[in-house]
């Protein structure tokens, strides 16, 4: 094959570029469409919605923590509910992510089955397993807890089976050839290069879980969420402002120490 003369190279990079414009352009496109869809491009509507918000806003301030002593327990609900719900999932999704994998699955019909049950789990919103769950053993913690549990199931057995798929073939060709037994291999030579994302992944996670338990309170499932729907629903907006002040607080406190967390796990 001729080397490519400086014109080819620069008909070259002209084709790939024009490529890469279209595929903005379509992007572009599709994202208009879907504002214009959903009505974020009526600037009227919007403009005509900022007095009731500054309206709504004036009457939040100045937050009311007259309160704040009967928030501890539902903080320490809500803080409980994400640590549990988190830890559900990360305990079952270790063995779900190996079978769910293509380079540790056992069989191709194991890989989409268990990928489909991930999938599902995934599909589902938190709120609507929350209320299904409430239905099911009644109001409180639990149900937030199996809510945030399953859900994070199908999201976090699917980043821990693509870090699976991803890992180096070289450790894992050595050990077989020692003949190691599967599980062996997978214990010594898959496990080890995959902790790090585990871990990263798991705390992410809880972060995600423990702003995801402030909302569970909302269909019953207990937490700091029950008392913030509780005032909504009496229009104590100056409450509302002083119990979201709080939960901005401990989202920030969770979020510092989910930091130092995966520094000491790098």
């Amino acid at each position: 094959m001729p080397p490519l003369t400086s014109q080819g190279m620069l008909d070259q990079y002209s084709r790939a570029w024009r490529r890469k414009l279209l595929q903005v352009l379509a992007l572009l496109s599709v994202i208009l469409v879907a504002s214009w869809y959903v009505n974020l491009l009526d600037f009227r509507t919007l403009a005509n919605g900022i007095p009731a918000i500054a309206t709504l806003m004036a009457e939040s301030f100045p937050p009311d923590f007259r309160n704040i002593l009967d928030w501890v327990y539902p903080l320490l609900d809500t803080l409980a509910m994400s640590i549990a719900g988190t830890a559900i999932a990360v305990i079952a999704s270790v063995p779900l992510a190996f079978l769910a994998a293509r380079n540790t699955s056992p069989h191709p019909l194991v890989y989409h089955v268990t990928r489909t049950t991930l999938n599902a789990l995934r599909s589902i919103p938190e709120l609507i397993m929350g209320i299904i769950f409430v239905a099911a053993v009644g109001f409180g913690a639990l149900p937030g807890v199996l809510a945030l549990g399953l859900h994070s199931i199908g999201m976090v057995g699917k980043f821990f089976a693509e870090a699976i798929e991803h890992v180096d073939e070289a450790p894992v060709e050595a050990a077989t050839a020692t003949g190691a037994t599967r599980l062996q291999v997978l214990y010594h030579a898959v496990f080890p290069q995959v902790l790090p994302q585990f871990a990263d992944v798991s705390i992410y996670r809880w972060e995600y879980n423990f702003r995801a338990s402030t909302v569970m309170g909302m269909v019953g499932a207990g937490g700091i969420g029950f008392e913030l729907m509780g005032s909504l629903r009496i229009m104590q907006y100056q409450e509302v402002s002083a119990i979201l002040i709080v939960i901005l607080f401990m989202v920030t406190l969770v979020d510092g120490l989910s930091g130092r967390l995966r520094k000491r796990f790098k």
